[in-house]
């Protein structure tokens, strides 16, 4: 019997594209080069599932192909923002997408950015790098403490509720949150947090914000330059989220002209290219959208995603189906 063909968009880890190769028969991209849509296109009616990541558009022109083949789109990543949901329901192709395995990674590197911005870590790098550190000073880099300080949390799913743990009991910070739905009550009682009824209330409150919401429509630029300026002039804005989330030109408003202190970004509106604004600001740290980038959380990310395919070409219900 034939093998189920699958199509890889990106390099995944070795460890997961050896699995691939032993259960289906796999088209890896070697090159790791993004694929264009007409090579999408292609994919999807020569595969019986595509295996895209969060940067991939599966538009829903790709998706309404003339003679598709694919009947699943199993995501490498836990966002699917970069899929046409409704393009897919309406022709019957199942998605689905790999959480709670990247929850802790990427949590980390929202407290990582926090304390970068906080304590002016990436200016700090760049002076010593740059030879312009004329040694200790007592008012150099002064930047704002962390410990016992308020972190405001606009969601509060899985890594919201990750960073909030790691803030409140590694470093004292309190916890208030917007969100949507209702939280689950223990954890509410175990943080200590408090709920806002608003993103503005939460924004006027916080001396730290981090975002942990849905990319999408309904959120884009949800950071707009009405809610930044509501920011305390020494807070600082953090985004592990997806990058459309904050306008970035009132972003490089907010920290030209001093409405807040600073911001740490490991996702940009329009990645991979960024706002050339950004790059001339000093009290912004920057990563490259590294969330989950450690090797324990992409081979599990990996392996969800097998576990998915291999659940619906068994004609099992996929655990991860987000459409």
């Amino acid at each position: 019997m034939n093998k189920v063909k699958v199509v890889v968009t990106r390099r995944w880890p070795a460890q997961v594209e050896a699995e691939l190769h032993k259960l289906y028969d796999v088209q890896l991209n070697d090159s790791d080069s993004p694929m264009s849509a007409e090579a999408l296109k292609q994919a999807m009616q020569t595969a019986d599932a595509l295996l895209p990541t969060v940067t991939d558009a599966i538009t829903e022109d790709i998706i309404n192909v003339e003679n598709r083949r694919v009947k699943i789109i199993a995501n490498f990543g836990v966002g699917y923002n970069n899929i046409n949901i409704n393009a897919a329901k309406q022709q019957g192709v199942l998605v689905t997408n790999t959480p709670h395995v990247l929850t802790d990674c990427t949590a980390d590197i929202a407290m990582l950015l926090l304390l970068m911005s906080a304590r002016r870590a990436a200016e700090g790098e760049k002076m010593v790098l740059s030879g312009q550190w004329q040694g200790w000073a007592p008012t150099q880099l002064l930047g704002q403490k962390v410990t016992g300080k308020t972190l405001g949390l606009i969601g509060f799913g899985r890594i919201a509720q990750a960073m909030a743990r790691k803030a409140h009991h590694g470093f004292g910070m309190k916890i208030i949150f917007n969100v949507p739905s209702d939280p689950d009550p223990a954890i509410v009682e175990e943080l200590q947090a408090q709920r806002c009824a608003t993103v503005e209330e939460l924004l006027t409150e916080a001396h730290f914000v981090s975002i942990h919401c849905p990319g999408g429509p309904a959120t884009k630029h949800l950071l707009n330059e009405q809610r930044l300026k509501l920011m305390r002039p020494s807070a600082h804005l953090i985004n592990t989220a997806r990058g459309d989330v904050v306008d970035s030109e009132a972003l490089i408003k907010a920290l030209t002209q001093g409405w807040i202190a600073g911001a740490g970004l490991d996702v940009f509106e329009g990645e991979p290219k960024l706002h050339p604004g950004l790059l001339n600001l000093k009290n912004i740290a920057l990563l490259p959208h590294i969330g989950s980038a450690t090797e324990e959380t992409r081979v599990a990310m990996g392996q969800r995603v097998l576990a998915n395919i291999a659940a619906y070409f068994s004609g099992l219900e996929p655990e991860d189906r987000v459409a």
